[in-house]
C-alpha cells in the first residue's frame, strides 16, 4: 500500500486491498501506540463545524506520532472574509504537511484540494464522513474477526455517515441494508457506487427498520438531525420514532450482535440509554478507534519523513 500524497475524499479514493491494508495498520498502531513516525510533520485542522471526536483523535494521533497540529480557526482566518480556498489552499501548502477540513459543502471540499500540493483529508461534509466508518470497521473486524459476509443494519437517516456506510461496507464485503423513512433515503448516486464496488456484499435500502435488523450482526444508528438541521429536529422526531435502536428492535438481530453509534447520541430519541449503555454496545471503542485509523491514514499520506 502507498499512499503517500494522496487525499482522502471519500471512502472510494482507496481500493478495497488498500481498505484492508490501512485497517490491519491501525490494529497494529493501536497495539504500540507511541511508535514515533512523523517527528517534524505539521497537521492543520481547518473546521468550519463543531467537533470533538474528530479534533481530538486527529490532535491526540499526531502527537502520539511526533508531530505537530495547528488549528486554523476558520473565524479568524481570511477565508472568513471572503479570500477564495483555492488561495488559502495554496498558501497552506507551503506551511503544512497534510491538512483535515471538515465543513459543510463536499465541493468545497474537492475545490481545496484540488488546489493544494498537500494530502487533504475529509474531516466530515455534508456528504461523507470517510474516517468515522474507518473507525468503524476496524471495530466490526475487532469483535468478528473479519468484516466480509457480515451483515450491518443502519436505521436513521440516509445522511453522510450512512452514505460513508454504503461504500466502507460495501469494499469490505459487508452486506449492508440502510432503512430510512421515505424521502430520507441515502443519495441515489452514492447507493449505486457502492452496489459498483462490492465485494460480494448485497446493499440494500429498505423503509422497515425490523426487516434491516433481523439476523444482523451489527446495529447501526445516528442522529435523526445533522448539523446544521437543528431547525428540522423536533419535526423530524415523530418520523424517526419507529426507527429507533431500542431492547425490542436489538431483539431482531443476531444474538451476538453488537451496537454502533457514531457520537454525539441524543438518548432516548435515535437509540435508548438501556441499549447505548448495554452489554452489546460497542460505541465507546468505535470512538477511540477514531485515534487508531486516523494516526495509520496520517502515516500512510505523509510517507517516509
Amino acid at each position: 500500500m502507498n499512499l503517500a500524497g494522496r487525499d482522502l475524499l471519500k471512502l472510494s479514493d482507496l481500493t478495497p486491498a488498500e481498505l484492508s491494508a490501512l485497517l490491519a495498520q491501525a490494529a497494529e498502531l493501536k497495539r504500540d501506540p507511541y511508535r514515533v513516525e512523523l517527528r517534524g510533520r505539521v497537521l492543520g485542522l481547518l473546521f468550519q463545524k463543531a467537533s470533538t471526536r474528530t479534533r481530538a483523535s486527529f490532535t491526540a494521533a499526531m502527537a502520539q506520532c511526533g508531530g505537530s497540529t495547528l488549528d486554523l480557526v476558520p473565524t479568524v482566518m481570511q477565508v472568513s472574509r471572503g479570500e477564495p480556498l483555492q488561495d488559502t489552499a495554496r498558501v497552506l501548502s507551503r506551511y503544512l504537511d497534510v491538512i483535515a477540513i471538515r465543513t459543510y459543502d463536499q465541493k468545497e471540499l474537492e475545490t481545496f484540494a484540488e488546489y493544494a500540493d498537500i494530502p487533504v483529508i475529509n474531516a466530515l461534509t455534508d456528504q461523507f464522513h470517510p474516517c468515522q466508518v474507518l473507525a468503524d470497521l476496524l471495530t466490526i473486524q475487532e469483535n468478528f474477526g473479519q468484516l466480509a459476509g457480515l451483515t450491518l443494519a443502519y436505521c436513521g437517516d440516509g445522511n453522510n455517515v450512512a452514505h460513508s456506510l454504503l461504500l466502507g461496507c460495501a469494499m469490505s464485503g459487508i452486506h449492508i441494508r440502510v432503512a430510512t423513512p421515505p424521502g430520507y433515503e441515502p443519495d441515489a448516486a452514492v447507493v449505486e457506487q457502492a452496489r459498483t464496488l462490492a465485494q460480494g456484499s448485497q446493499v440494500l435500502v429498505l423503509q422497515d427498520p425490523q426487516e434491516a435488523v433481523s439476523g444482523s450482526q451489527v446495529v447501526y444508528t445516528d442522529v435523526w438531525a445533522s448539523m446544521g438541521q437543528e431547525a428540522e429536529a423536533e419535526a423530524r422526531k415523530a418520523t424517526f420514532l419507529p426507527y429507533q435502536v431500542n431492547a425490542e428492535l436489538l431483539q431482531r438481530a443476531d444474538p451476538q450482535a453488537i451496537v454502533l453509534h457514531c457520537l454525539p447520541a441524543h438518548r432516548e430519541e435515535e437509540i435508548t440509554t438501556e441499549v447505548l449503555e448495554g452489554s452489546q454496545s460497542r460505541v465507546w471503542d468505535q470512538a477511540e478507534n477514531r485515534l487508531h485509523v486516523q494516526k495509520a491514514l496520517l502515516v500512510q499520506l505523509l510517507g517516509p519523513g
